[in-house]
């Protein structure tokens, strides 16, 4: 392999990694309080509204049951309206972002699903607030479980933004479509799957040691 090649596959990989990491960062800080909407305001939750709590869950649900690929085009003029263009990594982290929302969403709330409730019941016999209940037990607890859960997110967005190169999202799947495929140079198909397999394997290393570590504390 050409030394130029070996540039653009560090290019697709940084790439890659912008579009992971910026889109991981605003879905999870909307994803988690999405999550814990979720939990708190089914029925016996400490935010109790079973209509509001339909309506979430019904548009979360609408939102998953989309396929990416499908999302990606149908959102290009939100996508064009938002960040001025429907192609490059910057382009492809808004349906990323819409993608992961709601999947993060009902990751956090199953994690808080396996807080005891005894817990709960015991900090609303001291006068705790909701505010204080969502921040001091049910987070604490479920933290653990919680970044395996996001872990899960992580690889998923990896797979995605490769996806995204279907459309000229940059990254490493664009980069296997150009030059790999419509080039008929298999050695970039497998470079760029290698690739992505290995860092697959190290998100998955990493969140696993992370949950431990917060699971021992």
């Amino acid at each position: 392999m050409s030394n130029e090649m070996i540039l653009l596959l560090g290019k697709a990989l940084g790439e890659t990694i912008y579009m992971v990491t910026v889109s991981m960062i605003i879905a999870s800080i909307l994803g988690v309080p999405l999550g814990v909407l979720l939990y708190t305001t089914e029925k016996g939750g400490i935010l109790e509204s079973e209509n509001l709590n339909k309506i979430i869950g019904g548009i979360v649900n609408a939102v998953r049951s989309i396929p990416f690929i499908i999302l990606m085009v149908a959102i290009i003029p939100f996508t064009r309206f938002i960040v001025g263009s429907a192609i490059g990594t910057t382009a492809a982290m808004v349906p990323l972002v819409i993608a992961s929302v709601p999947f993060i969403g009902r990751q956090v709330e199953t994690s808080l699903k396996e807080v005891p409730y005894g817990l709960i019941e015991a900090a609303l016999s001291m006068g705790a607030t909701p505010f204080q209940i969502i921040s001091k037990v049910l987070l604490p607890e479920s933290m653990p479980s919680i970044v395996a859960q996001l872990t899960t997110v992580v690889i998923a967005l990896v797979g995605e933004s490769a996806m995204a190169g279907a459309i000229g999202g940059g990254g490493l799947g664009d980069l296997a479509i150009r030059y790999g495929y419509q080039r008929f140079r298999p050695e970039i198909m497998i470079a760029t799957v290698i690739i992505l397999i290995l860092l697959v394997q190290l998100v998955q290393f990493l969140g696993t040691r992370l949950s431990e570590k917060l699971r021992k504390r």
